[in-house]
């Protein structure tokens, strides 16, 4: 039956129970509790039951939500299905429990009833006694809706308070699967397998100074993957460098609802958290010292990629980024993804190449696996005496910590700016005393003012200077243990060696189709290592690098 003749029945005295109509039914609970789920079942024979027993309606398969909230409709699939369905004409009306089975939000009840009575589909709101096929329908309706909503709002708030008085007291809040934590009853509790795995990140990271793709790389081929069976993401990697609950902290107002209506989260700046050392709830996984090194690090790095991504730059964002130089157009290589039936192997062309094509510039694609033959050829070869080799670097590394005259020198500055100010002091005197001319005291007071500016830029560099001695100075002791490792070549180049030792690489084409030369440039030697790179088909291993004389 129609909804015209549907509404005439009604409007004789004829009721709803007494009209040839298809009934369907809507059913859902929010939670996927034990309790909850036991009242969708009995909602879902409830409804079947009153369906099938009345001889004036036709019973059709009803609708049915597990687990999810009725503020929004925008993830309830089978809600979303039975819109579809009434506009495809397959039922005539919908009976549910109430208005807060439908929506909480009050647009959305009133909207989608009206999309379903458009449809010639009624609701019927069962505990509220609101029937939208009658004409007074939509006031009860957005009346109740209204107090629907308000009820979600006082919830929230209610969360919100909880959530509050929760960190007061310290309990974990959050996502329950934490890395190398367990939670039990607020508190966090380690798992020493999953730990062991976060204290190796954290070593890596900071003393064999592997970047995060790698890191990602050396624990998938151990087998260790995220839920999804996938390597881990940088990004988890990089979120658990920063996560101070490592070094025994609390940690909580990370994010904030914009809205109780809807779930979109801001988060919030790390400055703002609430972050407290409490090791009794929290405890450590690494040491703090470790953690402190590893975030210096993780926010100096951080700070190398956006600028050099406001420049258009992308050094250091891959091992040779910014190292690989095109000898026929003096342009940086940039990296590339090839996919293959094989696997997908990492590249890098002409920055023109990349822009043109080939056209613009012929100059040949180097692999990743090639650049890293290349440089244990170099060690292999030119590195006679490693013990040297290492006292070396080290040296490098341990003068550039070593400057002590920055203290000095912002010391000296500082007493320059007061003694300006001070004399900033005596030219108002005289001023004041009419022994110079007000164009004089503006001339010679803005002498003294460029003089401050001046100084304090000096300070702020030499402040700039200073800090980044203190980095490289925490790392001095661990370069030892890295490059001795690094030099027995039994894995690949890491991004720390590749930059300790690595100035250049320029790439040439040569006559034969298989064969690049390339010339390497090292920080601690001045001439060129010519290279001859020889690809080679059939085989496992399809690199052969070799010194070219």
């Amino acid at each position: 039956m129609d909804l015209y003749n549907i509404r005439k029945e009604l409007n004789s005295g004829t009721s709803i129970y007494d009209i040839p109509m298809r009934v369907t039914y809507y059913a859902r609970v929010s939670t996927e509790k034990d309790e909850q789920l036991h009242s969708l079942s009995a909602q879902i024979k409830y409804y079947s039951d009153m369906i099938n027993s009345n001889s004036h309606w036709e019973f059709v398969e009803g609708y049915i939500d597990e687990g999810l909230s009725a503020t929004s409709v925008k993830k309830r699939e089978s809600f979303l299905t039975m819109i579809e369905d009434a506009k495809l004409g397959k039922f005539d009306f919908v009976i549910t429990k109430e208005i807060s089975r439908f929506s909480r939000n009050t647009v959305d009840s009133i909207q989608y009833t009206q999309q379903l009575l458009t449809y010639g589909v009624g609701v019927l709101f069962q505990s509220d006694n609101i029937n939208t096929l009658l004409p007074d329908s939509e006031l009860r309706l957005t009346i109740m809706s209204s107090i629907a909503q308000d009820e979600v709002r006082k919830i929230s708030e209610r969360v919100r308070f909880g959530f509050k008085r929760a960190i007061e007291k310290g309990s974990v809040l959050g996502n329950n699967k934490i890395w190398g934590y367990k939670k039990d009853n607020g508190r966090l509790v380690i798992v020493e397998e999953e730990a062991e795995i976060i204290r190796e990140i954290f070593d890596m990271y900071v003393n064999q100074h592997f970047g995060m793709r790698v890191i990602s790389r050396i624990l998938g081929e151990r087998g260790v993957k995220n839920s999804k069976n996938n390597d881990l993401a940088t990004s988890t990697i990089r979120n658990i460098i920063a996560n101070p609950k490592y070094k025994g902290y609390y940690c909580g107002n990370k994010t904030q609802k914009y809205d109780y209506r809807h779930n979109a989260r801001k988060y919030i700046n790390p400055e703002d958290w609430v972050v407290y050392e409490d090791k009794e709830n929290v405890p450590p996984i690494v040491s703090e010292e470790l953690w402190d090194r590893a975030n210096r690090i993780l926010n100096k790095r951080g700070t190398a990629i956006k600028e050099s991504a406001s420049t258009g730059s992308y050094n250091n964002r891959y091992q040779y980024s910014g190292k690989i130089i095109c000898m026929d157009h003096g342009t940086s290589y940039h990296h590339k993804i090839y996919r293959y039936k094989s696997g997908a192997k990492e590249a890098w062309q002409c920055k023109v190449y990349s822009q043109k094509g080939k056209s613009a510039c012929d100059s040949p694609t180097i692999y990743t696996t090639e650049l890293d033959e290349v440089m244990k050829q170099i060690c292999r070869e030119f590195i006679a005496d490693k013990s040297n080799m290492i006292h070396d670097l080290i040296k490098i590394y341990t003068d550039a910590a070593g400057q002590s005259t920055l203290e000095h020198d912002i010391a000296k500055y500082k007493l320059e700016i007061n003694d300006v100010l001070k004399k900033k002091d005596k030219l108002l005197d005289l001023n004041i005393k009419d022994k110079i001319s007000d164009d004089e005291f503006e001339m010679r007071n803005n002498l003294f003012n460029a003089r401050i500016e001046e100084a304090k830029e000096k300070i702020k560099q030499l402040e700039e200077d200073k800090e980044k001695n203190r980095s490289v100075a925490d790392t001095i002791n661990s370069f030892r243990e890295l490059i001795s490792n690094e030099l027995e070549f039994e894995e690949c180049i890491s991004d720390g060696m590749a930059d300790t030792i690595l100035d250049r690489i320029e790439v040439e084409k040569t006559d034969k189709r298989n064969t690049v030369k390339l010339n390497v440039y090292l920080k601690m030697l001045d001439e060129k290592k010519p290279f001859l790179v020889k690809r080679k088909r059939g085989t496992e291993t399809s690199v052969c690098a070799e010194p070219y004389i």
